[in-house]
């Protein structure tokens, strides 16, 4: 999904958390996203298996070189339409930050951790 001319912007979401004998709240949450997404998004989504977040609802993480990563927790499917809105924002910002104040209400309190670009000058 996405702009397949942009696809350095990445929204990632855990599809593993949950309990394996049930629907899969990451997995919905990803799926939710796939089917909101327009076709000319500023950036991919794509799948990922566990970001360290088990038992503390759905995962997400926003990266692009030479940008700040974002690792947000505590989302469930409900999300799926603010993170394509915070992701459209990430893409947009010139170091991918993006103010509490600049986020949906539902995502001002969800930034769990920040990780510097690889090469990224302190």
């Amino acid at each position: 999904m996405g702009n397949p001319h942009d696809q350095d912007h990445v929204l990632h979401v855990c599809v593993t958390c949950g309990h394996p004998d049930e629907p899969r709240p990451g997995l919905i949450l990803h799926d939710r996203i796939a089917a909101l997404m327009g076709p000319d998004e500023p950036f991919a989504l794509k799948p990922v298996t566990c970001l360290a977040r088990c038992g503390e609802g759905c995962s997400a993480a926003a990266t692009a070189p030479a940008k700040w990563g974002y690792l947000l927790g505590r989302l469930s499917p409900d999300h799926a339409e603010d993170l394509i809105a915070y992701a459209r924002s990430y893409a947009a910002a010139p170091t991918g930050t993006v103010m509490p104040s600049r986020r949906a209400p539902s995502l001002r309190d969800v930034i769990v951790g920040r990780i510097p670009a690889l090469g990224m000058a302190a």
